[in-house]
């Protein structure tokens, strides 16, 4: 569609439905604008650079939600149980074919990418580089070669990007980057042909593969289906994934996260330590994967255990084990939560939902050891957010919950909160860690996707 075309889309009657499935009631306003602004700025003579501005006038619409992990802390690259949803903060972009291997990435705020695909002979040139590691430019290569192994002939494309999920604030900006360009080059070279968990696969083998980062599949998962999910990796290259219908409004409550604004530094190795660690009690039984084992292995070889490989990994071990489990009751709860029909019951089934939640919180606390890096004891903005957290429930007489969200040692927790205690909940927050450090979350229906107005 040329701009006048997606623009007439995004203002007509099935724009404001599509737009509000995305980003929630009374939303479409502010996302017509967004949307309007991308194409704007992706045309000649509006700052995009004239080289790479489309040329061809057809221009396309994308969208990937970021993702909150609703249980499940590091148990997916051990073959684990999650919980994960996606949410209406995105990345969405505009974006059009080349007809040669470039490709180049504007987002606001950020430098510009540009990755040549190809070599100085025009031939494809998909390996990893050391120069890009680390780089969004190792993502883009990375997935363009995950496509090239699928059998797709990929070319180059240029794209407008508008991100409204906060860097490190554990919703998954970078799961959600990765499948929105995997969207993008399966829309405009793949014959949007490939399902939303090879999408997702094809941004994590990018992103430990190209950009050399460790992670399991759950935040890329989460991103490319939408709504909740539960997701079983006991077969990592077939996970099996049950899509769940869950609103915590409904149920009477506020899930939000709050960034501690702590310090980003890097925390790969932190990050690292643990699948290292749990694996290395997984070998000790000469097993790779903890899920191929079971707790009473382990509590029955403890002593030796903790000899072969220390005390954390003994612990950590433990942890899988125990939110595994949980992560098996809550889907059962949410399940049940979408069938309950009294509000006694509903109340009674969230109840149970919640006290598993701080079970978790406790857990990832005391034995995954992810609230703080060890290396800087000095900065504990996720500990002190779960103890004012819970001291303002327990000053309150609420029944709320209250855990570490995603990977930890930085960032933000999560926390559901009674509706009609949000905003004490909101100011008690952003005293500690500066205005508008809460947000609320819907969880969105739909994953990434190429939008088409019809």
């Amino acid at each position: 569609m040329n701009e006048k075309n997606v623009l007439a889309g995004i203002n007509g009657s099935g724009g404001v439905e599509l737009l509000e499935s995305l980003y929630g009631p009374g939303s479409s306003s502010e996302a017509r604008l967004c949307y309007a602004s991308l194409l704007e700025g992706i045309l000649p003579g509006k700052g995009f650079p004239v080289e790479f501005s489309p040329r061809n006038g057809e221009l396309r619409l994308f969208s990937a939600p970021g993702r909150t992990e609703l249980g499940g802390n590091h148990t997916d690259h051990n073959r684990g149980r999650v919980l994960a949803a996606a949410v209406h903060m995105d990345i969405a972009a505009v974006a059009a074919k080349r007809d040669d291997g470039r490709v180049f990435l504007r987002s606001a705020g950020f430098s510009d990418t540009l990755v040549n695909l190809e070599d100085e002979a025009g031939r494809p040139d998909l390996s990893p580089k050391p120069e890009e590691q680390g780089t969004t430019g190792a993502l883009v290569r990375g997935i363009a070669a995950g496509f090239a192994a699928r059998g797709v002939d990929v070319c180059g494309f240029v794209a407008n990007v508008s991100s409204k999920v906060p860097q490190g604030s554990g919703l998954s900006s970078s799961a959600a980057l990765e499948v929105l360009v995997a969207k993008i080059f399966d829309g405009l070279y793949g014959g949007d042909r490939l399902s939303p968990l090879e999408l997702a696969r094809i941004g994590q083998e990018a992103e430990n593969v190209f950009f050399g980062k460790p992670c399991g599949l759950m935040d890329q998962t989460a991103c490319a289906f939408g709504g909740a999910v539960a997701i079983d990796f006991a077969n990592p290259s077939l996970p099996l994934v049950n899509e769940i219908g869950f609103d915590p409004l409904a149920a009477g409550y506020a899930l939000c996260v709050v960034d501690t604004r702590g310090s980003h530094a890097d925390l790969t190795p932190d990050y690292a330590s643990i699948p290292q660690e749990m694996n290395a009690v997984a070998g000790f039984f000469g097993k790779s994967f903890l899920r191929e084992i079971d707790l009473s292995m382990v509590l029955s070889h403890a002593a030796k255990i903790r000899e072969s490989v220390g005390d954390r990994a003994l612990l950590r071990s433990i942890h899988f084990f125990n939110e595994n489990r949980r992560v098996a009751e809550m889907a059962v709860l949410l399940g049940e939560l979408e069938t309950v029909g009294d509000h006694a019951s509903k109340s009674g089934v969230m109840g149970r939902f919640l006290d598993l939640v701080n079970e978790s919180g406790d857990s990832s606390w005391e034995l995954l050891q992810n609230i703080y890096s060890s290396g800087s004891p000095g900065e504990q903005g996720l500990s002190l957010a779960i103890a004012v957290s819970r001291e303002f429930f327990r000053g309150n007489g609420m029944k709320a919950a209250c855990r570490v969200h995603g990977g930890g040692f930085a960032g933000t927790v999560q926390a559901y909160i009674p509706v009609e205690g949000l905003d004490g909940y909101r100011a008690r927050m952003e005293a500690l860690f500066g205005d508008r450090s809460l947000a609320v979350l819907r969880i969105r229906p739909v994953g990434t996707v190429e939008l088409r107005f019809v």
